[in-house]
């Protein structure tokens, strides 16, 4: 499927692009293949369940977007929608946004949120003036974790059993990056 504005995510045909309201039939199709997967620290699988909570999804960060308090890409590989990531909080005038990821089980592995999510927190600081990129990610998820310490965040904290996730309380760790601080490593 061709893409009118898509970001290479390098030579492996890995696509980032915009994920709209009229995908989401496909959403929910990479839902469906990844939801036991992507549900097991999100929320995510659990809202999008079918086409129309898909498509409520999608329109709530089209709005997100028209009001440029948050933004939604999706993953790409080989033409498949395989994962997504996204600014799922942004406060300009403040400079402060909070990013995020989910991937299918097929695309594990491959590098592909942290190749998106420099993208992404490279066109927040450079072109938004975000001065601080947060990643909230469950104490226990150590791919996530990972994915903040190859981005060059400082882990800040944990919020003790904050996040109530399927009948338990995740603690949460909240790490972060400095929009100096990013500069300066690229």
């Amino acid at each position: 499927m061709k893409h009118l504005f898509a970001v290479e995510l390098g030579d492996d045909g890995a696509l980032l692009a915009a994920l709209e309201p009229w995908r989401a039939a496909e959403f929910l199709a990479h839902m469906e293949r990844g939801r036991e997967h992507i549900g097991r620290y999100t929320g995510l699988a659990d809202v999008v369940t079918d086409l129309e909570s898909a498509r409520s999804y999608l329109v709530s960060y089209a709005d997100k977007a028209a009001t440029d308090t948050g933004r939604l890409y999706g993953i790409w590989l080989d033409g498949l929608l395989v994962g997504g990531v996204l600014f799922r909080t942004m406060d300009v005038a403040g400079g402060l946004a909070e990013a995020g990821c989910w991937l299918e089980p097929a695309a594990v592995g491959k590098g592909l949120v942290t190749r998106a999510v420099r993208v992404i927190i490279d066109w927040a600081v450079e072109e938004r003036g975000i001065h601080r990129v947060e990643w909230w990610v469950a104490a226990d998820n150590a791919a996530s974790i990972a994915v903040a310490k190859r981005l060059g965040m400082t882990r800040d904290g944990v919020l003790r059993e904050h996040y109530p996730h399927r009948g338990r309380r995740l603690d949460m760790e909240i790490w972060s990056v400095l929009a100096p601080e990013w500069r300066a490593a690229r």
